[in-house]
């Protein structure tokens, strides 16, 4: 089955991140490797476009929002930790100032 966002194939998860924010999620990370004038061109090209969509911060939290809420349970599989009994922790008291 073939996965298509306003006439664009959806194969993998960047292609849908690419998708939903309008930009590739490699512009926002910092690379592995990357020189300090890859580094600064990256930079200089997320700021263009925040410049022209001002409202992209607030796009990406709604969208990261829906998708926690959405997935909560498979992307925060918690499990609350056992706390050991009858184990206390050594008081502070009468310990040497």
């Amino acid at each position: 089955m073939r996965t298509y966002i306003g006439g664009h194939q959806a194969v993998s998860v960047n292609d849908f991140i690419e998708l939903a924010l309008g930009t590739p999620p490699e512009l926002w990370l910092e690379e592995e490797g990357e020189t300090e004038e890859e580094r600064a061109a990256r930079l200089d090209a997320a700021r263009d476009i925040l410049a022209d969509n001002p409202e992209l911060p607030d796009d990406v939290a709604r969208i990261a929002a829906e998708v926690i809420e959405a997935h909560a349970p498979e992307l925060f599989n918690v499990v609350p930790l056992a706390r050991p009994v009858g184990r206390r922790r050594p008081s502070r008291k009468g310990a040497a100032a």
